[in-house]
């Protein structure tokens, strides 16, 4: 997939007009769709994060910093993938946003193929989360057909209980249970244990 083909768009958040511009330009004329912010203030009052983008953030900027920016983000648990420029090397610092999810950096003057190169891979990283996020919600809205007795079963079977004790667990019939499981399998559209652990398994990252 070329990278005009994409649905996604770029965002440049930087103080300097320059290094915005100049961004704009490569990216562009790469096939890029670009949005440019003068700060992290005003790209957060635009952001919407249905959108399939990534970020491009200068590090030290007036007022919200890239860094700040990045917790902002963070905290609304924002799955935009960021890349970080900065003319000042500082490596500590990169492998700070490193750890808290940032792809890269991208030190001034700006290389173009590097530029290329990371903007690609940043690409990438958007599409896998983008096709997780999906997943997850598919999941989710799969996992909403039971009932909540199903929902209780459901959690038992996950931790590994035989229906006898699911029976003990729930005050029970045997024969209850053995319904309850046939229900789950239908409603979940799985004929294995295994299959239905991979479903259980979103509701338990979501807890």
């Amino acid at each position: 997939m070329t990278s005009q083909q994409l649905p996604c768009i770029i965002y440049v958040v930087d103080d300097d007009e320059a290094v915005r511009d100049s961004l704009r330009w490569l990216l562009e004329a790469n096939g890029y769709r670009v949005r440019c912010f003068a700060s992290g203030e005003e790209f957060l009052g635009v952001y919407d994060p249905t959108q399939l983008a990534v970020l491009i953030v200068d590090v030290r900027m007036p007022g919200m910093s890239g860094l700040e920016l990045q917790e902002a983000l963070i905290a609304r648990k924002a799955p935009i993938p960021i890349v970080f420029i900065t003319g000042h090397g500082d490596v500590p610092m990169a492998v700070t946003t490193m750890k808290k999810g940032a792809i890269d950096f991208l030190e001034k003057p700006f290389n173009e193929a590097d530029l290329r190169t990371i903007v690609a891979r940043m690409m990438e990283h958007a599409q896998e989360r983008a096709s997780h996020a999906q997943a997850q919600k598919d999941q989710q809205e799969i996992l909403a057909r039971l009932t909540a007795r199903e929902q209780q079963v459901l959690e038992r079977i996950v931790a590994g209980r035989l229906n006898k004790q699911i029976a003990g667990d729930l005050n029970i019939s045997i024969k209850t249970v053995e319904a309850h499981r046939a229900n789950i399998m239908e409603k979940l559209e799985v004929t294995t244990v295994a299959d239905l652990m991979k479903i259980a398994l979103v509701k338990g990252e979501e807890a």
